[in-house]
């Protein structure tokens, strides 16, 4: 039956309330949208690229060096990476059109896999259609209700909603302290059956890197299952790229289950979790954002392998994006700029505090030739509001030179 009929059969008071909430939000909208116009400042939301998101973009007709793009390592529209995809396509279509524990799999399914196992050094790996899906399907299908799960405060949206959606008890701990989560593990992990403790490889709004060993100690004392975010670490950190386990010299198997994302520096859409195989296994079949979700098309598996294995060929280039993140950092910390926790990642946040000024900073530097977009409260804590520059390796040294320029140029005139 359609959701329409479902809505029909609402109680009155349930279906008024839920339009009160609707209409509420919409306000909500329409006010903050008045408030951008009032003060003549164009609303940085959705803007219309009229090309490939990479080091460069042209938007409304102007061409854009471009900061916004998680294409860590050029590889989107690298001809190679767009051959592979167009291939599959005149082999297997556009689409798998159903589940693949129903409809079958196709070999691009299984060779991405074994070679994302290979490339995180684990025994197994599985892929789905969604990264945001990926984290909220895997972790409410692992832990349960008489299960405790301690994440970081700054944990991504995907991995909060798929601790809330477990039923497990949910603990928070400051970000990026070990020493925090200890005290925590003590007082409650004796109470569970199971405890799972959540990190980000890098933290998407900080680009700061996990203290790993130190959460790999405290998995070890405490019998807990530690599962890694690898979204915005994979491909980035480490001499070849292997993200933040290479980063700090570690063994795969130190961690229970690895996520990462194929829509960063692999250049595609959807996600994977990679472990030992009887874990990944035991998803395989009962995971419900796999077992009830189409699989990944042809060519966005196809994009995704031919990247890794572009990468894998050339970890360089895994190096230079750090380094032309390294010299912004550089660069902000000689005019005094607050970066915040950044470090080793491709993401500089430059934080200016106020929610209107990092509005208006955004658009100076758009005008400037430079797109890098705002958050601002509440997508961080008020007097937080920022900008965050993601680098990709295609950015020139003189590109960056020019954008901390531009930043100069029109924080003077705010």
């Amino acid at each position: 039956m359609g959701s329409s009929s479902a809505a029909a059969r609402l109680p009155a008071a349930a279906d008024a309330s839920r339009r009160r909430d609707e209409f509420t939000a919409l306000r909500n909208l329409d006010a903050q949208k008045a408030w951008l116009v009032a003060r003549g400042i164009p609303n940085p939301y959705f803007p219309l690229h009229e090309g490939t998101a990479g080091a460069h973009t042209r938007i409304g007709g102007h061409d854009l060096i471009n900061f916004s793009s998680y294409n860590y390592l050029g590889l989107n529209g690298d001809p190679a990476v767009n051959d592979a995809a167009k291939a599959a396509i005149d082999v297997y279509g556009t689409t798998v059109s159903a589940s693949r524990i129903v409809s079958g799999e196709r070999p691009l399914h299984r060779e991405l896999e074994q070679q994302l196992a290979v490339f995180t050094g684990t025994e197994d790996a599985l892929t789905f259609v969604s990264g945001h899906g990926t984290n909220v399907t895997v972790i409410s299908d692992l832990v349960g209700p008489g299960d405790i799960v301690f994440h970081d405060a700054a944990i991504h949206n995907s991995a909060l909603l798929g601790a809330k959606l477990s039923g497990a008890k949910r603990v928070p701990f400051s970000h990026n302290k070990p020493e925090k989560l200890a005290g925590l593990l003590e007082r409650h992990r004796p109470a569970y059956r199971r405890a799972l403790i959540l990190v980000e490889g890098v933290y998407s709004m900080d680009g700061d890197p996990c203290d790993l060993p130190g959460f790999v100690a405290l998995k070890r004392q405490h019998e807990a299952w530690l599962m890694v975010d690898e979204a915005h670490s994979l491909g980035v950190l480490g001499a070849t790229g292997r993200g933040v386990r290479e980063h700090f010299g570690l063994a795969a198997d130190e961690v229970d289950l690895w996520m990462g994302t194929l829509s960063k520096a692999f250049a595609s859409c959807g996600g994977f979790v990679a472990g030992r195989h009887s874990l990944i296994e035991t998803l395989r079949y009962f995971t419900p954002g796999f077992m009830f979700s189409v699989g990944l098309p042809p060519p966005a598996a196809a994009r995704a392998l031919a990247a890794l294995y572009k990468l894998t060929a050339e970890p360089a280039r895994a190096r230079l994006v750090r380094a032309r993140a390294d010299l912004f950092r550089d660069l902000a910390r000689e005019h005094g700029w607050s970066i915040g926790l950044s470090r080793d990642s491709a993401i500089v946040p430059l934080i200016v505090g106020n929610s209107e000024k990092a509005l208006r900073l955004s658009a100076a530097l758009m005008a400037a030739g430079i797109n890098v977009q705002p958050i601002v409260y509440p997508g961080v804590a008020h007097r937080q509001a920022r900008l965050r520059f993601f680098f990709c390796c295609d950015h020139t040294e003189a590109e960056i030179r020019q954008a901390a320029s531009a930043v100069t140029d029109a924080l003077r005139q705010l």
